[in-house]
């Protein structure tokens, strides 16, 4: 995509805080700090994304990442499967793969490892396979705000979906938009190129998720996004944006759903006391919690099978019994709780940091 290719040169650029919405609300482990600061600063420079896609337990996975961009997340990933895992970075724009490519021997020999573990491949997310990636290959399919870029938003999940192993995960973090975003926006090449164009409207995810065959999607952390240019805001009108991280699983057929306690082990790397799976379900060591069938598949299924003891009970849960509430779900609500991005960039001394003289250079570098 052009607006990513020559045009927007570091993530300063963008007119809105999503690049700056990837503050985390909770602490961040320690192993992804680490990881993130070992990557080339052209690299990070080059970062556009909007959350932190960073899932536990990613120790020997293979993982591939949508919209890899500058290839920021691939080499920490890189850093965090370790030697017997591997991650591909799939991007089409052909001159963010070149450069991400540019680095892939710095980094090797930055984690110390014999030989690379990234690769990076140019094509479309909409069609995976074309682009060489197998069915049922990847333990984990992530991204960092890129679907929003991408017009076929079924497709998407459709083919990450087709790529994921049984249990496999999709844990991605996106732009969301507070209602339907109207076409003539859609048309617009900046707030398109912004993520304002397509941004999903949140409700839509959970239908969408559900029919191609995921999972109830999970909501990790949620943040407000700032909108800076005053002309950008005026043509969005009353729509708003949110960062939502959400995480999805491929589940098996026709799962067994009854009620389930569930006890975590306390064997999750960085996490002996507690795991906090999702901002609805928080697992203290020792202790058993009460989940609905579908959590309770998920655990059973998934790569946290080893980490979890996993009771059954008699009753069976149906499906029909009631209708689904997704108050919970609302990245808006959460980013409420949360406090916004804005404030967080305040309290953290962090806002950014860019005097008004280059605000007005940017602001009109980017206008139509």
């Amino acid at each position: 995509m052009a607006y990513y290719g020559s045009r927007l040169q570091a993530s300063g650029d963008l007119q809105t805080s999503a690049a700056s919405c990837s503050l985390s609300c909770c602490p961040v482990p320690k192993s992804v700090t680490d990881a993130l600061s070992l990557v080339h600063p052209e690299v990070t420079k080059r970062f556009f994304g909007c959350g932190l896609p960073f899932p536990a337990k990613l120790q020997g996975c293979r993982v591939l990442d949508l919209g890899s961009g500058s290839g920021r997340d691939c080499y920490a990933y890189s850093k965090l499967v370790g030697m017997s895992g591997h991650v591909t970075g799939i991007d089409m724009t052909e001159e963010l793969i070149t450069e991400s490519r540019q680095y892939i021997g710095y980094h090797q020999e930055k984690f110390g490892y014999k030989e690379p573990n990234v690769t990076f491949v140019q094509g479309y997310m909409e069609n995976l396979s074309e682009a060489g990636i197998q069915s049922e290959s990847m333990d984990i399919v992530l991204s960092n705000c890129v679907i929003c870029l991408c017009p076929d938003k079924r497709a998407v999940l459709q083919q990450a979906y087709n790529v994921l192993k049984g249990g496999g995960e999709l844990y991605f973090s996106d732009m969301y938009a507070s209602k339907v975003v109207p076409d003539h926006m859609k048309k617009d090449t900046v707030l398109w190129g912004e993520g304002m164009g397509g941004a999903l409207f949140w409700q839509d995810l959970i239908e969408l998720a559900l029919s191609i065959g995921f999972s109830t999607p999970h909501l990790v952390s949620a943040s407000h996004i700032v909108v800076f240019n005053s002309e950008l805001k005026e043509k969005a009108g009353d729509i708003s944006y949110a960062s939502g991280t959400y995480r999805l699983f491929k589940l098996p057929k026709n799962p067994v759903m009854s009620d389930t306690t569930v006890t975590y082990k306390g064997t999750v790397a960085e996490f002996p006391d507690q795991l906090d799976f999702d901002s609805s379900h928080c697992f203290k060591r020792d202790v058993a919690v009460a989940v609905n069938g579908e959590m309770a598949s998920i655990l059973q299924s998934s790569r946290f099978s080893p980490d979890f003891k996993i009771q059954m009970l008699d009753k069976h849960v149906s499906s029909s019994e009631s209708t689904p509430q997704y108050n919970h779900l609302n990245p808006f609500l959460l980013a409420d709780k949360l406090g916004s991005c804005e404030k967080m960039l305040q309290n953290k001394q962090i806002k950014r940091q860019i005097n008004p003289e280059e605000r007005l250079r940017t602001t009109a570098k980017l206008k139509l």
